[in-house]
């Protein structure tokens, strides 16, 4: 009696085929689903690039460390590519990644950053005025963003610290700056810019630790990533679909 493994393989029909053994495998192989796995890297090192730059160039306007107002002209196009294309796109392939936090954070702030390129795209055109130290529809912009990332820090959490500290810090910001267009008032203007420049620095130093785990896969520096986190697998299975790289 032969020792030889055998391996059942259904047919195509549904019905149980006869068992097979490893010589005659090849042939039935054909018969069978193919699965591509889709590894992606972590959509969050572009997203969160992409942000720290165009928050630290508008949050540094808002402080007063350069420019005036007029100069959102020169900052929209930069602005409306780095976070506003570069991070929606980071948003989409976190939402491929199976990573609902970073879907939504870079979804959300990539499309504000495009939209307010195209506002001062606008501006610069001519079309409309340029908005003054009061616009209340800017500050419901703020508003909105505000209210959304503050809930994103909540469950930020769960996750990296260092996500929650740049998404806690982005909110206030974002609070401060929905004040200080709804009341025109300096103050809120210029502490609003100094807390998006320190999100934007918090970004930048979560984007680069994300980048140097994924190369080296320790921390290099603190991110303080949650144990549930660090024990995830580098493949993430969900309910009858083939697995893909973890994103953030």
């Amino acid at each position: 009696m032969s020792t030889d493994p055998v391996y059942p393989m259904p047919s195509s029909s549904g019905q149980g085929a006869p068992p097979l053994r490893p010589e005659n495998l090849q042939p039935r192989l054909a018969e069978l689903p193919t699965v591509f796995l889709q590894p992606i890297a972590a959509p969050s090192i572009l997203g969160l690039f992409g942000f720290s730059a165009a928050t630290f160039i508008v949050g540094a306007n808002m402080a007063g460390w350069f420019g005036t107002a007029a100069s959102n002209i020169y900052i929209a196009p930069f602005a409306a590519t780095f976070g506003g294309i570069a991070q929606f796109l980071a948003g989409m392939w976190a939402f491929k990644a199976r990573d609902g936090l970073a879907t939504a954070v870079h979804g959300m702030w990539g499309a504000f950053w495009i939209a307010y390129g195209i506002l001062f795209t606008l501006v610069g055109a001519g079309a409309i005025a340029a908005p003054g130290a009061k616009m209340p529809a800017l500050g419901f912009w703020f508003i909105t963003l505000a209210v959304i990332t503050w809930l994103c820090t909540w469950v930020a959490l769960g996750e990296y610290q260092s996500v929650a500290w740049v998404l806690g810090v982005l909110a206030l910001g974002s609070s401060f700056a929905a004040v200080a267009y709804l009341t025109g008032d300096a103050g809120w203007r210029i502490s609003g810019g100094w807390i998006l420049v320190a999100s934007a620095v918090l970004a930048w130093y979560t984007a680069a630790g994300i980048m140097a785990y994924t190369m080296y896969n320790k921390e290099i520096w603190p991110l303080g990533m949650r144990p549930r986190e660090k024990a995830a697998p580098k493949l993430a299975f969900g309910f009858g679909e083939p697995g893909v790289k973890r994103g953030q």
